[in-house]
C-alpha cells in the first residue's frame, strides 16, 4: 500500500503522523511524508525595511525547516513502524496542488492528512488544503482531526 502523509506544522499534522505511526499497514506497504514549501506563505508580512533578509533568504531558511521536520517525522514513523518503507519528500508550490500532484505521480492509494479545525472565516478567504485533497484525490482520503483532549507526540 502506497500512503501519502502530507504535514506540516500544525498539531493536526502531528495527529495524523500519529495515527499513520499505530497502525497496522500490510506487509511492504510505503510512506511517503511530503511537507509543501510555499513561496507565497513565505512573503514576509512586515515592513521589509525592518527586516533586511532578502526574500531568497527567507526562502531558503523555510527550507532547511522543512527539511529537518521531515527528517524528524521520517525518523519517528521509522522508530514506531520499523516495518514501513519511509520516504521524506520536499514539494514546492501550492499545498492543495502540489499534495495532488504527488498523490498522482506517485500512485498513491491513500493520502493522510490533518485537519487544521481552521474557523469558516479563515477557511472562505484561505481556503482549505485538507477538504480540497479530499474533493480533487486520485484515491482515498483520511483526514485527521486533533483531539484538543489528547496531546499529540511532535516529531
Amino acid at each position: 500500500m502506497r500512503i501519502l502523509l502530507a504535514v506540516d506544522n500544525s498539531p493536526g499534522s502531528d495527529a495524523a503522523v500519529a495515527e499513520v505511526g499505530r497502525r497496522p499497514w500490510p506487509a511492504a506497504s510505503e510512506v511517503r511524508v511530503v511537507t509543501v514549501l510555499s513561496p507565497l506563505e513565505s512573503l514576509p508580512l512586515r515592513d521589509s525595511s525592518q527586516f533586511p533578509l532578502a526574500y531568497d533568504e527567507i526562502f531558503e531558511q523555510q527550507g532547511w525547516e522543512a527539511a529537518k521536520r521531515l527528517k524528524d517525522v521520517a525518523e519517528l514513523l521509522q522508530q514506531r513502524a520499523p516495518d514501513l518503507h519511509v520516504t521524506p519528500v520536499l514539494l514546492e508550490g501550492r499545498p492543495k496542488d502540489a499534495i495532488l500532484d504527488e498523490a498522482e505521480r506517485w500512485c498513491a492509494d491513500l493520502i493522510v492528512v490533518g485537519s487544521q479545525g481552521s474557523g469558516m472565516l479563515k477557511r472562505f478567504f484561505l481556503g482549505s488544503v485538507s477538504l480540497a485533497v479530499a474533493l480533487h484525490a486520485p484515491c482515498s482520503v483520511e483526514i485527521i482531526r486533533h483531539s484538543p483532549d489528547q496531546p499529540t507526540e511532535a516529531a
